[in-house]
């Protein structure tokens, strides 16, 4: 089974770049193959990771969708046609493999889609070690159960009250939605101090999150990610690409051999 790690907070903290940080630092400690999820409408990981998404899971459902009302899939399945146009369009790397979700359900009954899109990502993530799932903002993808339970909820937010009083709120949501999530680790990203905000033990403890975690504000990484760049180009020594290390580390994802065993949990 798996190993799933989603990213997930409000637009614009940096969740994007969290996520391919960690699939770049999983392939790095020799975890990969890793599957990387892009389940945001407005696709933008295959950027960060250097490769480009040609095909979306929402294009080609909508595709799936017309060839099925046009009677063109005499004996084939909606669903097996479906799942098996999602493989077609999964991006693949030497050390992982994308697949972006694309734009949100159009009008209209998707019931079909969103059953045989849960069974196909499921069968598709069956064949990696690790899954990485960058979320829109908010928690709707999570609360669809497109993805199995999660073994690690990495919720990002900037260091404002507003930005933590965020991280709060989406925490007691997910509560209500039952997510199902093993660990959940809080990250103030784009951090300008060394240490937590006096705030921060209070939030873990009423957030029950395992760790609160800082990231660093980040000439280097700021730039690059203006420019639109891959940020698998950034060096190791980076602070921010050593502090995606150590969160790892400390939220206790597993160790090489571990996920070689096939025993991730």
């Amino acid at each position: 089974m798996s190993y799933t790690i989603a990213i997930t907070g409000k637009g614009g903290v940096g969740k994007t770049t969290v996520a391919a940080l960690v699939v770049r630092r999983l392939i790095a400690g020799g975890r990969g193959p890793v599957l990387a999820v892009d389940a945001d409408p407005n696709t933008c990981l295959d950027t960060a990771l250097g490769v480009k998404a040609e095909h979306t899971v929402g294009g080609v459902r909508e595709e799936a969708r017309v060839l099925a009302g046009e009677g063109n899939t005499t004996g084939v399945a909606k669903q097996e046609l479906l799942r098996v146009k999602i493989a077609q369009s999964l991006v693949e790397s030497s050390d992982f493999d994308l697949i972006a979700m694309g734009r949100p359900e159009g009008p209209g009954c998707y019931c079909f889609a969103n059953n045989a899109l849960r069974a196909a990502l499921k069968e598709i993530a069956d064949d990696y070690p690790f899954v990485v799932m960058d979320n829109e903002a908010g928690l709707e993808n999570l609360s669809r159960r497109i993805v199995r339970d999660l073994d690690l909820m990495i919720m990002v937010a900037d260091p404002s009250r507003q930005g933590l009083e965020t991280m709060r709120r989406l925490s007691a949501l997910a509560r209500e939605m039952k997510i199902e999530v093993r660990k959940l680790a809080l990250v103030i990203n784009r951090s300008r101090r060394d240490a937590l905000p006096p705030s921060a033990a209070q939030l873990q403890a009423e957030t029950g999150a395992a760790l609160v975690f800082s990231l660093p504000d980040d000439d280097e990484l700021r730039s690059l990610s203006e420019n639109g760049g891959s940020l698998q180009i950034l060096p190791n020594a980076n602070r921010v690409v050593a502090g995606i290390d150590r969160l790892l580390l400390d939220a206790g994802v597993p160790t090489l051999s571990r996920a070689k065993q096939g025993t991730p949990r």
